[in-house]
């Protein structure tokens, strides 16, 4: 595959910028054609489906923090010189092609192309049928910017393809494909598990958990917990599950009240078995599937646990292995629950929304990975490189 040079890349990206900004009213009459055809039986879908004037500026922008950026590729990682003069240098290097399939939002039509490109990666964007529309006219928009620039369209395609189509891809892919990133659903991570050929990357699903120790401070408590359940339903950040001690003061009064304070907000309350008992009039959970169960919804369930490490425990069997919280003001306990918490990102005392990557510093990401190899967290710009080992010799021979 052919390197492209820095300012060659940039150029692209700016010409994307200047291509949206222009094209702005046609993409939103396209995503408007993908609105009016889905049957909104699914609230967090139809959100991350939306493409308006806040979003058009929010995917300039994310392009333009990636541009900013620099370089991933062909940094040294390390060199060394052996005693008998062989020469080793580690640097990264591009994956190659990279397919990610991805359900409902227009903007990873933009994230995802803009990342893989400036890590001088091909991208193949397998996006939902729901955003036919949108995705076509920003796939158009990306191969104006690489012809006026003098490259290829090849380095950002879209694929049209259906279920069946896309099963048989993965088997056996008409092209060179070196990394898949899935982004979706279990069913979707499952799906390519089973077919695909090379790496997958795992993006998975939220259900994230709170543990509200004894320890912890009620005010912020209830502040953070809010935010994680209601800034954005459709998130994979966003919060599911909450456990609350029972050796905290006033237990129930304060079940009583995180249970109202939600109850207002529009959220829907489940109890477990124990707060049952606190708030006869929730819906108590079907049974213990639920604890797996990733909403994306005004949905939380507000259950009872025993202890720090009944919490532990309770997060490494159900959860996602995305995000976890810990409310407490002890750091003693904080470091344990982090420390053994099984998750891409453990909090003490914020909220689950500040998994992403504009908010963790790293700009666009291509996903949430819940994967511990090759990176865990989000995959922004330096995380869509792998690495490769430069060996200079003069007629070295192994004896």
């Amino acid at each position: 595959m052919e390197f492209l040079d820095t300012a060659k890349k940039n150029k692209v990206l700016q010409s994307m910028m200047d291509i949206i900004d222009k094209r702005r009213d046609e993409i939103i009459a396209e995503n408007k054609k993908d609105l009016d055809a889905f049957e909104r039986d699914d609230q967090a879908l139809y959100d991350r489906l939306v493409v308006d004037q806040a979003k058009v500026d929010s995917m300039i922008k994310s392009i333009g923090e990636v541009k900013d950026q620099g370089d991933p590729v062909g940094n040294e990682i390390s060199s060394i010189t052996l005693d008998s003069g062989l020469e080793i240098i580690n640097k990264t290097d591009p994956f190659g092609t990279i397919m990610i399939i991805y359900e409902s939002r227009p903007d990873v039509t933009i994230e995802a192309a803009v990342l893989a490109f400036k890590a001088n990666n091909k991208i193949l964007l397998k996006g939902g049928r729901e955003a036919y529309h949108s995705n076509v006219v920003l796939v158009k928009c990306w191969h104006e910017a690489l012809k006026e620039n003098g490259l290829d369209d090849s380095w950002i395609k879209m694929l049209e393809l259906n279920r069946e189509q896309t099963q048989e891809f993965l088997r056996n892919p008409s092209e060179k494909l070196d990394l898949i990133v899935p982004r979706g659903g279990e069913r979707l991570i499952e799906f390519v598990k089973q077919h695909a050929k090379c790496a997958v990357l795992i993006s998975g699903r939220g259900n994230n958990f709170l543990y509200v120790s004894p320890k912890a401070d009620w005010r912020k408590t209830v502040k953070v917990i809010i935010n994680a359940k209601t800034d954005k339903i459709s998130g994979c950040n966003a919060l599911d599950k909450v456990l609350i001690d029972k050796n905290i003061q006033n237990f129930e009064v304060k079940t009583k009240e995180l249970n109202e304070t939600l109850t207002k907000l529009g959220v829907e309350v489940l109890s477990d078995e124990e707060t049952s008992k606190i708030l006869p009039e929730n819906n108590q959970i079907a049974g213990k599937e639920t604890w797996s169960e990733e909403f994306l919804a005004m949905k939380i369930v507000v259950g009872a646990i025993d202890s720090l490490d009944d919490a532990i425990e309770r997060i490494n069997t159900y959860s996602g292995k995305h995000s976890s919280v810990i409310m407490t003001e002890d750091s003693e306990e904080a470091k344990k629950f982090m420390e053994q918490v099984d998750s891409a990102a453990v909090y003490q005392n914020a909220s689950t929304r500040f998994t992403d990557g504009g908010q963790m510093g790293v700009g666009a990401e291509l996903a949430i990975s819940t994967d511990k190899l090759h990176h865990r967290g989000p995959l922004g710009l330096k995380q869509l490189v792998t690495n490769k080992y430069y060996v200079y010799g003069d007629a070295h021979i192994r004896e």
